[in-house]
């Protein structure tokens, strides 16, 4: 039987509303500041903006940065090369790159979406924590809105698997261009790559920025330079960022643009991601490295690779690569493969930030989270999903062994994702923005119909590998839903069991339960209910504790909360004689350690003196059963008790000395 332990950790969303049925290893939803907090914000200085900005340009662009890689190569590859290397083609689907990139990446995530920003996180599951709060106890659109997050979340799943795959692949296959004898080796090659990436997550997203930045800063340098020349060559070219040459290709060879546009949607891969790190450096830096470095830089190099094909049409077999001079290929190979490993880092930054916000808003257990940066919430490491990614990614590649292989499984998760976002969009210029109709109209017109066509462009990849995606953003919906799903059963059960915290005390004064000396302390997330634990002790030994003290975490966005602003304190009053609720404010980078915050405050809390060694520390545990209810299918029943007993350890992550604690509960039916 699976089991679950109480958490200390309270939420915005009122008593319950997040009470997550095992652990507290992950921080609650964050709660908003309240005026005159006593707090401290921690706000870069000037002089380290571009420390800041160099470091997203190693973490955040990697995906986006890395698509000159395959993107143009796929576009005249595609359905046995039906797109022509002839002038009408070339300026055509140069004309559609330039503007899709303008339209969704620059346009729609860089100025729009990014201004969506939950607490300064940014992803879908930001966007629907934002619409959450906004249309309040509304539930038909709650379930809507966390449903369009549940299934935009499991897309990007599927890219985060595909993405460091096909980018360090195509990197390495870099060799083959150089020296064919190699061919064996790349797959080699990748996968040790693969292994120190995820190795090396460990040490957070800003030192791997710090590391990767300079590395970025030369790789899109390198990208401008490169397409620079071949325009000095042929600038005839730059021509093509009329968007008169895409709407001739549309209305000249309307389906080879359908087939076109499903290899044109890789180069804005990254977008969501890059939405999704927002949390981890702030929205001014990445906008700075987008509009100063990257989208420079892209442009530049399409149209160089464009030029080339143009003039040299035989190009088309790998442009990025024959578009530089033999001698430069080997050490370009070689910062190329940096820069894929980069563009993994991307996606599994924007993972760890979904996969936090997931658990959040109650449809992924408890995760193990380590804080990495005392600069910003956002900076994380979640050791299981970095395990799960790393066995994803790893077996992606050994079945499909290439990078034009995995190219047809590319898109199908991504174009999903991004119109996911823009229905959300939707909904927050509405509720929380308060839009006009026709400012909203915008959205779906401009975006919405764009990432429609790329979407449908890519269904016809689902048979040739374009089920990958689809199977493992299947199999993270199923789990997201059935989390969500028991989690409501197993509360509404739990709180039925644990009854009202009034009514127990009234009952205990009639019964006039003998005191016994010491201090007990139950981490409860509410001070509305009695915690199991507490009814436990009482039921079974006949006795309680001469102080009780009630303790609930309360997380706020900000780093810090100063220890005068900590702890408040509710002696409840109704005859609630020795028994205390004591709620702990704390900062993203501070830890809830509940024995040292009661060793701090010891004077405010307890009548006698708080001695930490002696207090005794009481976990609630439900210990869940299959029951014959049929509130969810009997497969889904044992899946989210796996999940449950694998959840993160309140114990641990409250600081909760092994000797000191004891775990009492109940059994809940689910």
């Amino acid at each position: 039987m699976g089991r679950v332990e109480d958490e200390a950790v309270t939420t915005n969303a009122g008593p319950h509303a997040d009470e997550v049925p095992t652990g507290a290893g992950v921080i609650a939803a964050p709660r908003d500041l309240e005026e005159g907090s006593a707090v401290r914000r921690l706000r870069p200085r000037p002089s380290l903006k571009a420390g800041v900005t160099l470091a997203a340009l190693g973490v955040v662009f990697g995906d986006i940065g890395t698509s000159p890689l395959y993107g143009l190569q796929t576009v005249f590859s595609i359905d046995n090369h039906r797109v022509k290397p002839s002038s009408a083609d070339v300026y055509g689907v140069m004309s559609m790159v330039f503007w899709s990139v303008t339209l969704i990446v620059s346009i729609k995530y860089v100025m729009v979406v990014m201004r969506a920003d939950n607490d300064g996180e940014g992803g879908v599951m930001a966007l629907a924590g934002l619409i959450r709060r906004a249309v309040g106890d509304a539930r038909r659109r709650t379930i809507l809105v966390l449903s369009l997050a549940i299934v935009g979340a499991s897309l990007f799943y599927g890219d985060s698997v595909i993405t460091p795959a096909i980018s360090v692949l195509s990197a390495v296959e870099g060799v083959s261009v150089v020296a064919p004898s190699l061919h064996d080796a790349v797959l080699p090659i990748a996968v040790v790559i693969l292994v120190l990436l995820f190795a090396v997550q460990r040490f957070g997203t800003h030192k791997v920025g710090s590391l990767f930045g300079p590395i970025m800063l030369v790789w899109f340098l390198i990208l401008a330079v490169s397409g620079l020349r071949e325009i000095l060559a042929h600038p005839g070219v730059v021509r093509a960022l009329s968007p008169t040459y895409a709407g001739s290709f549309i209305a000249t060879h309307p389906t080879t643009t359908f087939f076109a546009m499903g290899a044109i949607v890789l180069c804005i891969t990254g977008a969501e991601a890059l939405y999704a790190d927002m949390g981890h450096f702030g929205r001014p830096p990445i906008r700075r490295a987008w509009f100063m470095i990257v989208f420079p830089s892209l442009v530049l190099q399409y149209l160089g690779q464009s030029a080339l094909i143009l003039h040299r049409p035989s190009a088309i077999s790998n442009p990025f690569f024959l578009m530089l001079p033999s001698w430069g290929r080997i050490p370009m190979i070689v910062l190329a493969t940096a820069a894929t490993v980069i563009a993994s880092q991307a996606v599994i930054s924007g993972a760890f930030s979904v996969s936090r916000q997931a658990s959040q808003l109650g449809l992924l257990p408890p995760l193990t989270v380590r804080q990495t940066s005392s600069e910003s919430a956002g900076q994380v490491y979640l050791p299981a999903v970095n395990a799960a990614l790393f066995i994803g990614v790893l077996t992606v590649m050994l079945v499909f062994q290439s990078s034009a292989r995995l190219a047809t499984a590319y898109g199908v998760s991504v174009t999903g994702a991004l119109l996911v976002d823009t229905i959300l969009m939707i909904f927050v210029g509405h509720f929380v923005w308060h839009w006009r109709l026709w400012q909203i109209l915008l959205i779906p017109i401009f975006f919405g119909l764009v990432e429609f066509t790329f979407f449908a462009a890519n269904v016809s990849k689902i048979a040739h590998g374009g089920w990958l995606p689809l199977l493992i953003a299947l199999i993270v919906f199923t789990i997201m839903t059935t989390w969500r799903r028991g989690r409501e059963v197993v509360t509404e059960n739990r709180i039925e069991k644990e009854g009202s915290l009034r009514e127990f005390v009234d009952d205990m004064n009639e019964r006039k339960l003998t005191r016994v000396p010491g201090i007990a302390v139950f981490p409860h997330p509410t001070k509305e209910t009695a915690p199991l634990a507490l009814r436990a002790n009482v039921e079974h030994n006949g006795v309680l504790h001469e102080q009780v003290i009630i303790f609930s975490a309360q997380p706020l966005t900000v780093p810090h909360v100063a220890v005068d602003d900590q702890v408040s304190i509710d002696d409840l009053g109704y005859g609630a004689d020795g028994i205390v609720h004591v709620t702990l404010r704390y900062g993203f980078f501070d830890r809830p350690d509940i024995p040292l915050a009661l060793t701090v405050h010891k004077d405010r809390i307890a009548e006698a003196q708080f001695d930490a060694d002696r207090a005794s520390y009481f976990l609630s545990r439900a210990t869940l059963r299959v029951g014959r209810s049929k509130c969810m299918q009997r497969w889904r029943k044992v899946l989210f008790m796996a999940m449950a007993r694998n959840a993160a350890n309140p114990s641990v992550y409250f600081g909760l000395p092994e000797e000191q604690t004891v775990v009492m509960g109940s059994q809940v039916e689910l």
